[in-house]
């Protein structure tokens, strides 16, 4: 019997592999083009493409901090033909911040890799007097209120890195969400907003041309491309980190096969050196695992931020 069960298992191993997949792949993005999502999907998105043997489409589906994307793909039919590269905040946040979520990210969502892992860098509009991260917190201590940061979106990991940075700091910021890290950058570049926390490879040309500053990246560590931005631990806050990262996912339910084959694809489509030199460029590394680790990434991921949220007294909305 245990035989002829692993014989049906096989058959319906090859079968599914043989069909999928059957058209083009969506891969659903939860941002504006532009951003830092966006731009990673479609580096992968043309190596993607050949392994798979059908046209891998991105789709922007902006956002709620990216809930909207991971919604529609926790609904979408578990056959592979619809993925999501989701962000930290629509599977790990905003089930503790958003009141009837629509999705269980722990149950309606199937692991397949991650993607990539890196900081954000906090930074203000070049006629903001404040030189230092001391100097904008005092801002926001003295005017509290009156100080603004965009980020890409409520949820996401800039939005927690600047919750993070006051309840650490005690300083009065006041959140101004966007849809997507492009247009949150064109906020602060337009003086909309007088602080922003951005990615670094977004930021960078701009901190170059001198329209902005970078004052604290968010990170363990320096991130690569800002070496002479301290972070914010550095600056008087030990203990701060707020990392970033994206992860491919599917629809709970998509059979394993399929996330198997999905898996070995995008990981051998992020290992391609123009892949590689693509994210590079970006001032990100390929940082893929197997769906298990990735399971129980976002399990932490989704425990740390629920006690964060709970400390900061971030109210469900």
């Amino acid at each position: 019997m245990r035989l002829l069960f692993g014989l049906l298992a096989c058959v319906f191993v090859g079968t599914v592999n043989a069909q999928y997949p059957t058209r083009p792949v969506t891969l659903v993005v939860g941002f504006a083009p532009g951003g830092g999502t966006d731009t990673v999907a479609r580096i992968v998105q043309g190596e993607l493409s050949k392994s798979l043997g059908q046209q891998v489409v991105v789709d922007n589906k902006p956002g709620a901090g990216g809930a909207i994307a991971t919604d529609l793909t926790a609904k979408a039919p578990p056959d592979g033909h619809t993925i999501h590269l989701a962000n930290v905040g629509s599977l790990t946040v905003a089930p503790h911040t958003v009141a009837n979520l629509s999705y269980d990210p722990l149950k309606d969502i199937a692991p397949i890799t991650m993607a990539v892992i890196f900081a954000n860098v906090i930074c203000v509009h070049s006629s903001v007097p404040a030189k230092t991260l001391a100097e904008l917190v005092k801002m926001a201590r003295e005017k509290p209120g009156t100080v603004t940061y965009g980020s890409s979106g409520i949820n996401g990991a800039a939005h927690l890195a600047g919750e993070m940075l006051k309840m650490m700091a005690k300083a009065d910021f006041v959140h101004v969400p966007f849809k997507g890290g492009a247009p949150a950058l064109q906020g602060l570049l337009g003086n909309q907003t007088p602080a922003a926390i951005l990615t670094p490879v977004s930021a960078l040309p701009h901190v170059k041309a001198g329209t902005i500053r970078a004052l604290a990246t968010t990170g363990s560590r320096r991130a690569e491309l800002m070496p002479d931005v301290p972070t914010v631990a550095e600056q008087g806050y030990p203990g701060y980190e707020a990392i970033n990262w994206y992860a491919f996912v599917a629809p709970a339910k998509t059979p394993r096969p399929i996330i198997e084959r999905l898996n070995r694809d995008l990981r051998a489509a992020m290992a391609t050196p123009q892949v590689r030199d693509a994210l590079h460029k970006q001032g990100l590394e390929a940082s893929t695992g197997t769906p298990e680790e990735l399971g129980n990434y976002i399990k932490r991921e989704y425990d740390t931020w629920g006690r964060v949220v709970k400390e900061a007294g971030i109210k469900a909305q």
